[in-house]
Protein backbone atom coordinates (compact mmCIF):
# COMPACT_ATOMS: atom_id res chain seq x y z
CA UNK A 1 0.00 0.00 0.00
CA UNK A 2 1.22 3.48 -0.87
CA UNK A 3 2.05 5.92 1.91
CA UNK A 4 0.59 9.00 0.21
CA UNK A 5 1.62 12.37 1.63
CA UNK A 6 -1.10 15.01 1.29
CA UNK A 7 -0.30 18.73 1.03
CA UNK A 8 -3.53 20.68 0.76
CA UNK A 9 -3.94 23.89 -1.20
CA UNK A 10 -3.80 26.97 1.00
CA UNK A 11 -7.03 28.18 -0.53
CA UNK A 12 -9.43 26.21 -2.68
CA UNK A 13 -10.84 27.53 -5.91
CA UNK A 14 -14.56 28.31 -6.05
CA UNK A 15 -16.61 25.34 -7.22
CA UNK A 16 -18.00 25.82 -10.74
CA UNK A 17 -21.61 26.20 -11.77
CA UNK A 18 -22.68 22.69 -12.82
CA UNK A 19 -24.80 24.19 -15.60
CA UNK A 20 -21.74 25.65 -17.38
CA UNK A 21 -19.27 22.76 -17.16
CA UNK A 22 -17.32 21.88 -20.30
CA UNK A 23 -15.03 18.93 -20.96
CA UNK A 24 -11.44 19.34 -19.78
CA UNK A 25 -11.43 23.10 -19.24
CA UNK A 26 -11.39 23.39 -15.44
CA UNK A 27 -9.31 21.41 -12.94
CA UNK A 28 -9.64 20.62 -9.27
CA UNK A 29 -7.51 21.93 -6.40
CA UNK A 30 -5.07 19.00 -6.21
CA UNK A 31 -3.13 16.47 -8.27
CA UNK A 32 -1.37 13.19 -7.52
CA UNK A 33 2.31 12.73 -8.37
CA UNK A 34 4.73 9.80 -8.02
CA UNK A 35 8.28 9.47 -9.33
CA UNK A 36 10.24 6.58 -10.80
CA UNK A 37 14.01 6.20 -11.01
CA UNK A 38 15.91 3.14 -12.20
CA UNK A 39 17.20 1.25 -9.19
CA UNK A 40 14.69 2.91 -6.87
CA UNK A 41 11.36 2.05 -8.50
CA UNK A 42 8.20 4.05 -7.93
CA UNK A 43 8.52 6.34 -4.92
CA UNK A 44 7.36 9.53 -3.20
CA UNK A 45 3.60 9.26 -3.80
CA UNK A 46 2.01 12.59 -2.96
CA UNK A 47 -1.07 14.74 -3.42
CA UNK A 48 -0.18 18.40 -3.86
CA UNK A 49 -1.93 21.59 -5.03
CA UNK A 50 -2.69 21.54 -8.76
CA UNK A 51 -0.12 23.59 -10.65
CA UNK A 52 2.56 23.70 -13.35
CA UNK A 53 5.24 21.04 -13.65
CA UNK A 54 8.88 22.02 -14.02
CA UNK A 55 10.51 20.18 -16.93
CA UNK A 56 13.73 20.79 -18.82
CA UNK A 57 13.56 21.50 -22.58
CA UNK A 58 15.53 18.28 -23.12
CA UNK A 59 12.90 16.22 -21.28
CA UNK A 60 12.60 13.02 -23.31
CA UNK A 61 8.81 13.06 -23.55
CA UNK A 62 8.98 16.19 -25.71
CA UNK A 63 11.26 14.54 -28.25
CA UNK A 64 10.37 10.85 -28.31
CA UNK A 65 6.76 10.79 -27.03
CA UNK A 66 7.31 8.12 -24.39
CA UNK A 67 4.02 8.59 -22.55
CA UNK A 68 0.68 6.90 -21.91
CA UNK A 69 -2.57 7.93 -20.27
CA UNK A 70 -5.97 6.74 -19.06
CA UNK A 71 -9.45 8.20 -18.63
CA UNK A 72 -12.14 7.32 -16.12
CA UNK A 73 -14.79 9.10 -14.07
CA UNK A 74 -16.14 9.55 -10.56
CA UNK A 75 -19.92 9.82 -10.20
CA UNK A 76 -22.14 11.18 -7.44
CA UNK A 77 -25.17 9.06 -6.65
CA UNK A 78 -28.61 10.47 -5.70
CA UNK A 79 -27.73 9.70 -2.06
CA UNK A 80 -24.58 11.83 -2.29
CA UNK A 81 -22.10 8.96 -2.40
CA UNK A 82 -19.14 9.10 -4.81
CA UNK A 83 -18.13 6.05 -6.84
CA UNK A 84 -15.81 4.97 -9.66
CA UNK A 85 -16.60 2.67 -12.58
CA UNK A 86 -14.28 -0.31 -13.13
CA UNK A 87 -11.00 1.45 -12.15
CA UNK A 88 -9.12 -1.86 -12.04
CA UNK A 89 -9.70 -2.20 -15.79
CA UNK A 90 -8.04 1.19 -16.29
CA UNK A 91 -5.08 0.07 -14.18
CA UNK A 92 -4.67 -3.05 -16.29
CA UNK A 93 -4.94 -1.16 -19.57
CA UNK A 94 -2.45 1.46 -18.39
CA UNK A 95 0.06 -1.29 -17.66
CA UNK A 96 -0.52 -2.81 -21.07
CA UNK A 97 0.22 0.59 -22.59
CA UNK A 98 3.29 0.97 -20.36
CA UNK A 99 4.60 -2.39 -21.50
CA UNK A 100 4.39 -1.39 -25.18
CA UNK A 101 6.02 2.01 -24.59
CA UNK A 102 8.79 0.52 -22.40
CA UNK A 103 7.57 2.36 -19.30
CA UNK A 104 7.76 0.70 -15.85
CA UNK A 105 4.37 -0.71 -14.84
CA UNK A 106 2.47 0.58 -11.83
CA UNK A 107 1.01 -2.03 -9.45
CA UNK A 108 -2.74 -2.22 -10.06
CA UNK A 109 -3.58 -1.72 -6.39
CA UNK A 110 -1.37 1.37 -6.27
CA UNK A 111 -3.10 2.86 -9.31
CA UNK A 112 -6.55 2.35 -7.78
CA UNK A 113 -5.42 3.63 -4.38
CA UNK A 114 -3.96 6.78 -5.94
CA UNK A 115 -7.15 7.49 -7.89
CA UNK A 116 -9.33 6.94 -4.84
CA UNK A 117 -7.10 9.09 -2.62
CA UNK A 118 -7.15 12.05 -5.02
CA UNK A 119 -10.91 11.86 -5.55
CA UNK A 120 -11.40 11.67 -1.78
CA UNK A 121 -9.34 14.85 -1.27
CA UNK A 122 -11.28 16.68 -4.02
CA UNK A 123 -14.63 14.93 -3.54
CA UNK A 124 -16.44 18.29 -3.26
CA UNK A 125 -15.58 18.75 -6.94
CA UNK A 126 -17.70 15.77 -7.97
CA UNK A 127 -20.83 17.54 -9.25
CA UNK A 128 -24.29 16.36 -8.28
CA UNK A 129 -26.31 17.60 -11.26
CA UNK A 130 -27.76 14.84 -13.41
CA UNK A 131 -25.38 13.75 -16.16
CA UNK A 132 -22.31 15.49 -14.71
CA UNK A 133 -19.22 13.74 -13.36
CA UNK A 134 -15.58 14.18 -12.42
CA UNK A 135 -13.27 13.16 -15.25
CA UNK A 136 -10.01 11.60 -14.03
CA UNK A 137 -6.87 11.65 -16.19
CA UNK A 138 -3.94 9.48 -15.02
CA UNK A 139 -0.82 9.72 -17.19
CA UNK A 140 2.83 8.64 -17.16
CA UNK A 141 5.69 10.18 -19.10
CA UNK A 142 9.48 10.03 -19.46
CA UNK A 143 11.38 12.77 -17.62
CA UNK A 144 15.08 12.17 -18.38
CA UNK A 145 16.74 15.43 -19.54
CA UNK A 146 18.50 13.66 -22.39
CA UNK A 147 18.49 13.39 -26.16
CA UNK A 148 18.86 9.96 -27.70
CA UNK A 149 16.32 7.32 -28.67
CA UNK A 150 16.21 4.91 -25.75
CA UNK A 151 14.00 4.24 -22.75
CA UNK A 152 14.10 6.90 -20.08
CA UNK A 153 15.51 6.11 -16.64
CA UNK A 154 13.02 8.35 -14.84
CA UNK A 155 9.25 8.89 -15.12
CA UNK A 156 6.43 10.81 -13.53
CA UNK A 157 3.02 9.30 -12.82
CA UNK A 158 0.42 12.03 -12.43
CA UNK A 159 -3.35 12.23 -11.99
CA UNK A 160 -5.46 15.32 -12.56
CA UNK A 161 -9.24 15.73 -12.37
CA UNK A 162 -11.77 17.90 -14.17
CA UNK A 163 -15.50 18.29 -13.44
CA UNK A 164 -17.42 17.79 -16.67
CA UNK A 165 -20.96 18.49 -17.79
CA UNK A 166 -23.51 16.17 -19.30
CA UNK A 167 -22.22 14.86 -22.63
CA UNK A 168 -25.72 15.11 -24.09
CA UNK A 169 -27.26 18.21 -22.43
CA UNK A 170 -30.07 18.35 -24.99
CA UNK A 171 -30.57 14.62 -25.56
CA UNK A 172 -28.65 12.03 -27.55
CA UNK A 173 -28.40 13.09 -31.17
CA UNK A 174 -26.96 10.53 -33.64
CA UNK A 175 -23.76 11.66 -35.34
CA UNK A 176 -22.64 11.51 -38.97
CA UNK A 177 -19.39 9.65 -39.67
CA UNK A 178 -17.17 9.33 -42.71
CA UNK A 179 -14.97 6.35 -43.67
CA UNK A 180 -11.39 7.66 -43.80
CA UNK A 181 -9.51 6.15 -46.75
CA UNK A 182 -6.30 8.19 -46.76
CA UNK A 183 -4.84 8.46 -43.25
CA UNK A 184 -4.56 5.52 -40.87
CA UNK A 185 -4.65 5.63 -37.10
CA UNK A 186 -2.47 2.62 -36.31
CA UNK A 187 -1.15 -0.69 -37.64
CA UNK A 188 -0.87 -4.14 -36.08
CA UNK A 189 2.39 -4.37 -34.18
CA UNK A 190 2.34 -0.64 -33.51
CA UNK A 191 0.71 1.24 -30.64
CA UNK A 192 -2.95 1.05 -31.69
CA UNK A 193 -3.92 -1.05 -28.67
CA UNK A 194 -2.42 1.50 -26.26
CA UNK A 195 -3.58 4.87 -25.00
CA UNK A 196 -0.62 6.98 -26.06
CA UNK A 197 -0.75 10.53 -27.31
CA UNK A 198 0.79 9.67 -30.65
CA UNK A 199 -2.30 7.70 -31.68
CA UNK A 200 -4.48 10.73 -31.07
CA UNK A 201 -2.07 13.15 -32.75
CA UNK A 202 -2.16 10.93 -35.84
CA UNK A 203 -5.96 11.16 -35.90
CA UNK A 204 -6.29 14.93 -35.82
CA UNK A 205 -5.82 15.68 -39.54
CA UNK A 206 -8.52 13.25 -40.67
CA UNK A 207 -10.84 14.54 -37.97
CA UNK A 208 -10.37 18.10 -39.14
CA UNK A 209 -11.08 17.12 -42.75
CA UNK A 210 -14.21 15.25 -41.72
CA UNK A 211 -15.47 18.23 -39.74
CA UNK A 212 -14.95 20.51 -42.74
CA UNK A 213 -17.28 18.21 -44.70
CA UNK A 214 -19.94 18.25 -41.98
CA UNK A 215 -19.10 14.95 -40.28
CA UNK A 216 -18.62 14.51 -36.54
CA UNK A 217 -16.18 11.60 -36.62
CA UNK A 218 -14.13 9.43 -38.94
CA UNK A 219 -14.41 5.67 -39.21
CA UNK A 220 -10.89 4.28 -39.31
CA UNK A 221 -9.81 1.45 -41.61
CA UNK A 222 -6.92 -0.92 -40.94
CA UNK A 223 -3.50 0.24 -42.06
CA UNK A 224 -2.60 -2.81 -44.17
CA UNK A 225 -5.59 -3.84 -46.28
CA UNK A 226 -7.34 -0.47 -45.92
CA UNK A 227 -10.74 -2.12 -45.82
CA UNK A 228 -11.39 -3.46 -42.31
CA UNK A 229 -13.19 -1.26 -39.79
CA UNK A 230 -11.22 -0.45 -36.63
CA UNK A 231 -12.52 2.50 -34.56
CA UNK A 232 -14.73 5.56 -34.90
CA UNK A 233 -12.99 8.79 -33.89
CA UNK A 234 -11.48 8.09 -30.48
CA UNK A 235 -14.04 5.41 -29.61
CA UNK A 236 -14.70 1.77 -30.26
CA UNK A 237 -17.54 1.04 -32.66
CA UNK A 238 -20.35 -1.53 -32.70
CA UNK A 239 -23.02 -2.37 -35.31
CA UNK A 240 -26.29 -4.28 -35.08
CA UNK A 241 -26.73 -6.20 -38.32
CA UNK A 242 -29.71 -8.49 -38.82
CA UNK A 243 -30.13 -8.99 -35.07
CA UNK A 244 -26.45 -9.62 -34.28
CA UNK A 245 -24.08 -7.07 -32.75
CA UNK A 246 -20.70 -7.08 -34.50
CA UNK A 247 -17.58 -5.17 -33.49
CA UNK A 248 -13.97 -5.21 -34.70
CA UNK A 249 -11.84 -7.89 -33.06
CA UNK A 250 -8.96 -6.75 -30.84
CA UNK A 251 -6.19 -7.59 -33.28
CA UNK A 252 -3.55 -5.26 -31.78
CA UNK A 253 -4.43 -2.04 -33.62
CA UNK A 254 -7.74 -1.43 -31.81
CA UNK A 255 -7.97 0.02 -28.31
CA UNK A 256 -9.49 -2.47 -25.83
CA UNK A 257 -12.13 -0.07 -24.54
CA UNK A 258 -13.57 -0.55 -21.06
CA UNK A 259 -16.97 0.76 -22.16
CA UNK A 260 -16.74 -1.60 -25.17
CA UNK A 261 -16.06 -4.51 -22.82
CA UNK A 262 -18.98 -3.48 -20.60
CA UNK A 263 -21.33 -3.24 -23.61
CA UNK A 264 -20.35 -6.71 -24.80
CA UNK A 265 -20.79 -8.20 -21.34
CA UNK A 266 -24.24 -6.65 -21.03
CA UNK A 267 -25.29 -7.79 -24.50
CA UNK A 268 -24.22 -11.36 -23.85
CA UNK A 269 -26.00 -11.29 -20.50
CA UNK A 270 -29.16 -10.15 -22.31
CA UNK A 271 -28.87 -12.97 -24.82
CA UNK A 272 -28.03 -10.73 -27.78
CA UNK A 273 -25.79 -12.51 -30.33
CA UNK A 274 -22.35 -10.87 -30.40
CA UNK A 275 -19.45 -11.34 -32.83
CA UNK A 276 -15.94 -9.89 -32.45
CA UNK A 277 -14.35 -10.25 -35.88
CA UNK A 278 -12.98 -8.51 -38.94
CA UNK A 279 -15.60 -6.26 -40.59
CA UNK A 280 -15.12 -4.58 -43.95
CA UNK A 281 -16.63 -1.19 -44.68
CA UNK A 282 -18.21 -2.69 -47.79
CA UNK A 283 -19.97 -5.30 -45.63
CA UNK A 284 -21.68 -2.50 -43.72
CA UNK A 285 -22.84 -0.74 -46.88
CA UNK A 286 -24.08 -4.04 -48.30
CA UNK A 287 -26.00 -4.67 -45.08
CA UNK A 288 -27.50 -1.20 -45.31
CA UNK A 289 -28.57 -1.79 -48.92
CA UNK A 290 -30.23 -5.03 -47.79
CA UNK A 291 -32.03 -3.26 -44.95
CA UNK A 292 -30.08 -5.23 -42.33
CA UNK A 293 -27.91 -2.47 -40.80
CA UNK A 294 -30.22 -1.75 -37.88
CA UNK A 295 -28.10 0.29 -35.43
CA UNK A 296 -24.58 1.62 -34.99
CA UNK A 297 -22.83 3.36 -32.12
CA UNK A 298 -19.48 4.33 -30.70
CA UNK A 299 -18.51 3.55 -27.12
CA UNK A 300 -16.15 5.35 -24.76
CA UNK A 301 -15.74 6.89 -21.33
CA UNK A 302 -16.77 10.42 -22.28
CA UNK A 303 -20.01 9.70 -24.12
CA UNK A 304 -20.69 6.12 -22.90
CA UNK A 305 -22.41 5.44 -26.23
CA UNK A 306 -22.66 7.75 -29.21
CA UNK A 307 -25.31 6.67 -31.75
CA UNK A 308 -24.42 6.85 -35.44
CA UNK A 309 -27.18 8.13 -37.71
CA UNK A 310 -25.35 8.42 -41.03
CA UNK A 311 -22.43 6.57 -42.60
CA UNK A 312 -20.60 7.84 -45.67
CA UNK A 313 -17.81 6.48 -47.87
CA UNK A 314 -16.83 8.31 -51.04
CA UNK A 315 -20.06 9.40 -52.67
CA UNK A 316 -22.09 6.69 -50.94
CA UNK A 317 -24.25 7.60 -47.92
CA UNK A 318 -26.60 5.53 -45.80
CA UNK A 319 -28.99 6.59 -43.04
CA UNK A 320 -29.10 4.21 -40.07
CA UNK A 321 -32.36 3.62 -38.18
CA UNK A 322 -33.94 6.70 -39.74
CA UNK A 323 -31.22 8.88 -38.24
CA UNK A 324 -32.50 8.14 -34.72
CA UNK A 325 -30.97 6.33 -31.75
CA UNK A 326 -31.78 2.62 -31.81
CA UNK A 327 -33.57 0.67 -29.10
CA UNK A 328 -30.51 -1.41 -28.17
CA UNK A 329 -28.21 1.61 -28.17
CA UNK A 330 -30.60 3.43 -25.84
CA UNK A 331 -30.85 0.37 -23.57
CA UNK A 332 -27.07 0.15 -23.27
CA UNK A 333 -26.81 3.87 -22.51
CA UNK A 334 -29.55 3.75 -19.88
CA UNK A 335 -28.13 0.65 -18.20
CA UNK A 336 -24.51 1.79 -18.12
CA UNK A 337 -25.27 5.32 -16.95
CA UNK A 338 -27.74 3.96 -14.41
CA UNK A 339 -25.01 1.78 -12.90
CA UNK A 340 -22.43 4.56 -13.06
CA UNK A 341 -24.61 7.17 -11.35
CA UNK A 342 -26.12 4.69 -8.91
CA UNK A 343 -29.71 4.93 -10.13
CA UNK A 344 -29.74 1.28 -11.24
CA UNK A 345 -28.48 -1.81 -9.38
CA UNK A 346 -24.96 -3.02 -10.09
CA UNK A 347 -25.14 -6.83 -10.25
CA UNK A 348 -21.67 -7.03 -11.83
CA UNK A 349 -19.67 -5.34 -9.07
CA UNK A 350 -18.40 -2.70 -11.47
CA UNK A 351 -18.67 0.31 -9.14
CA UNK A 352 -16.10 1.14 -6.46
CA UNK A 353 -17.15 3.54 -3.67
CA UNK A 354 -14.96 6.39 -2.45
CA UNK A 355 -15.08 6.17 1.33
Amino acid sequence: MLDIKVTRAAQGKPLPDPDTLMFGKLFTDHMFLMDYHTGQGWHDPRIVPYGPLSLEPSCMVFHYAQEVFEGLKAYRTPEGRVQLFRPLENARRLNSSCDRLCIPQIPEEDFVQAVKALVQVDRNWVPAKKGTSLYIRPFVFATDPSLGVHASHSYLFAIICSPVGAYYPEGINPVKIYVEDEDVRAVRGGTGHTKCGGNYAASIRAGERAEEQGYSQVLWLDGVHRKYIEEVGAMNVLFKVDGTVITPALTGSVLPGITRKSCLELLRDWGVPVEERLITAQELFNAADAGKLEEAWGSGTAAVVSPIGELAMGDKKVIINGGKIGHLTQQLYDTLTGIQWGTEPDPYGWTVPIE
